[in-house]
């Protein structure tokens, strides 16, 4: 018959705590902490996004107005109108996701300045 061996093992080793973790939280290039030591109202953090990009809140109340009067005219069965203030509706929502597209980019260039 065959001798029944039996598995080594593992040797537990113990490793050393990595270095650096005892230094408080890491750098990151362009992040400053020093604006988050208080919480933000929700008016105050609209102020300050709708400051640095304006044009986010307009496209959206456009994309919100043309929809709601497309909805409208739609109801009242006058259906060219209501086409073409969805298609405005459209080109609206199209100025907005570009202008959050150049927010994103301006705001990433600005950090590596």
């Amino acid at each position: 018959m065959a001798a029944a061996t039996t598995p080594a093992a593992p040797e537990h080793t113990v490793q050393a705590p990595l270095s650096g973790l005892d230094d408080g939280p890491p750098h990151i290039e362009g992040f400053n902490p020093s604006h988050l030591t208080r919480d933000e109202t929700f008016r105050e953090k609209l102020e300050r996004k709708t400051k640095e990009n304006p044009f986010v809140p307009i496209g959206c109340l456009a994309t919100a107005g043309a929809l709601i009067f497309g909805l409208r005219s739609f109801q009242q069965g006058n259906t060219r109108h209501s086409q073409l203030l969805m298609r405005g509706r459209i080109a609206a929502q199209g100025f907005t996701v570009f202008a959050i597209i150049v927010g994103v980019l301006s705001t990433a260039l600005r950090t590596k300045q």
